[in-house]
């Protein structure tokens, strides 16, 4: 009779620890921060300082000295009184009201009408979608100091034009109180056009073509297949429009220098206008800082406006 001996397996080496590895979560979160990351940078270092600064400097006398010395002394809200209580602050705040309310309306309304149009296919459609995005293209500076040719009382096309075909030729469109806002308005609404035009033609492209039909079919009027199945379908679009336009608009500078320089007799000073002539003119940077955050506040309520109607619409 033989035995067998078992003889057990050696142990073997000990394997060295190895760190946790980092869960999959927390990698997929720093990866949405990495992408993230570059864009809040630069909104800080090129929006967030820059509006900080503006408020502080709304609070300070800020003056061309400062530049050198360093020195801003702390003035309380001096610099907000002295705004307020100046009557050319309520005239410029009610300038660009008016301003940005005309602007918009006429922009709107005059892109929607072309997008409707230009819709439909018809020669030379293209051609002439190219041809009414020039006035876009061009830099604000030059149509503005093209219109103010234009405009000009004595040499102007525009009244040399009217006075050919018998009309009153020699109205003062840029130096009368009474006519220049609302010239600027029109020069801007000439300019606002082909943006507004482009977007919602856009926007008209991706409603199908089914839906026309299906309307068609059932005796829609044009009217009724509008106000049914276009205005609505085309809001999303319509809203992106108004306020990208509303935030261009409301803070306009250049045209207007170009145009009147805020005269004549202050008839065409917008808040633009008002905080480059107190910073830049007449070197009060503190009351341009004022007039500066007063611009923010408005655009920062529209947003808000914006997102909560936004939102509403999402529910």
């Amino acid at each position: 009779m033989t035995t067998s001996t078992v003889t057990a397996p050696a142990p073997s080496a000990a394997r060295p620890e190895t760190p946790a590895p980092i869960s999959r979560r927390l990698r997929h979160r720093l990866a949405q921060w990495g992408f993230v990351a570059p864009a809040v940078v630069f909104m800080l270092l090129f929006f967030g300082y820059p509006l900080v600064r503006n408020v502080v400097m709304s609070f300070q006398h800020y003056t061309p000295k400062t530049f050198f010395t360093g020195e801003a002394p702390f003035s309380g809200a001096d610099n907000w009184s002295h705004v307020f209580q100046d009557a050319l602050f309520g005239k410029a705040l009610w300038h660009t009201l008016v301003f940005t309310a005309g602007s918009l309306l006429g922009q709107f309304g005059i892109g929607l009408a072309l997008a409707v149009f230009f819709n439909r296919r018809f020669p030379l459609n293209g051609v002439l979608r190219s041809l009414i995005l020039l006035p876009w293209l061009v830099p604000m500076v030059v149509s503005g100091i093209v219109w103010r040719r234009i405009l000009d009382q004595d040499t102007g096309v525009l009244n040399t034009f009217l006075d050919t075909i018998g009309l009153d030729g020699h109205t003062p469109w840029l130096t009368s109180p009474h006519m220049a806002l609302l010239s600027v308005i029109v020069v801007n609404i000439w300019i606002g056009i082909p943006f507004n035009m482009v977007i919602l033609y856009g926007g008209l492209q991706e409603i199908p073509g089914e839906l026309y039909e299906a309307a068609s079919l059932d005796g829609a009027s044009a009217w009724r297949t509008f106000r049914s199945l276009t205005w609505p379908m085309l809001k999303p679009v319509i809203t992106v429009v108004l306020v990208l336009g509303f935030m261009s608009t409301v803070k306009i500078l250049d045209l207007i220098l170009a145009l009147t320089d805020g005269g004549p007799a202050d008839a065409t000073q917008t808040l633009g206008t008002l905080t480059y002539q107190n910073s830049f003119v007449q070197l009060d940077f503190g009351a341009g800082a004022v007039v500066g955050n007063v611009l923010i506040l408005i655009s920062a309520v529209f947003a808000v406006f914006y997102l909560r109607a936004n939102r509403t619409e999402g529910k």
